[in-house]
């Protein structure tokens, strides 16, 4: 059941995505253009997105507990740190570049656009990449 929640809920989120047209980088591109062809758009869902959440987590953090787990499973780490900073620098810089971030990129998959295909394959060889430099950092 937890595996199928999340399914529709990856479906409502590229649904959300396509709708809002974020999953053209141009439209991405054009947000971040604030000297040229601004589109204030990103703002408007972000701002929309941010609403929703906000009503989320206090409906959703009145309960004991989730309904699909035993306990809530919330970050333990707190300090902002270095990796932390530097990930996000790399995730923003990125985004900045491309135009798309790793959830817009999903969703575009079903344009078959070879520069989708392309910025996921980098989007996965990164990933395994950072998780086989942590390892070695581990051992």
């Amino acid at each position: 059941m937890p595996l199928l929640l999340a399914l529709v809920a990856g479906i409502i989120f590229g649904a959300g995505l396509t709708v809002s047209d974020m999953i053209n980088p141009a439209r991405v591109l054009n947000f971040l253009d604030l000297a040229g062809r601004w589109d204030a758009s990103l703002l408007f869902v972000m701002g929309g997105a941010l609403g929703v959440v906000a009503i989320g987590y206090r409906l959703v953090f009145r309960r004991a507990r989730p309904f699909l787990a035993p306990d809530f499973s919330l970050p333990s780490a707190l300090r902002i740190d270095a990796p932390l900073l530097l990930g996000a620098a790399m995730f923003g810089a990125g985004w900045g570049l491309a135009g798309i971030c790793p959830g817009p990129a999903l969703t575009a998959l079903v344009s078959f656009e070879p520069k989708m295909f392309a910025f996921v394959a980098a989007l996965l060889v990164g990933m395994f990449a950072a998780k086989a430099l942590q390892r070695r950092q581990q051992a």
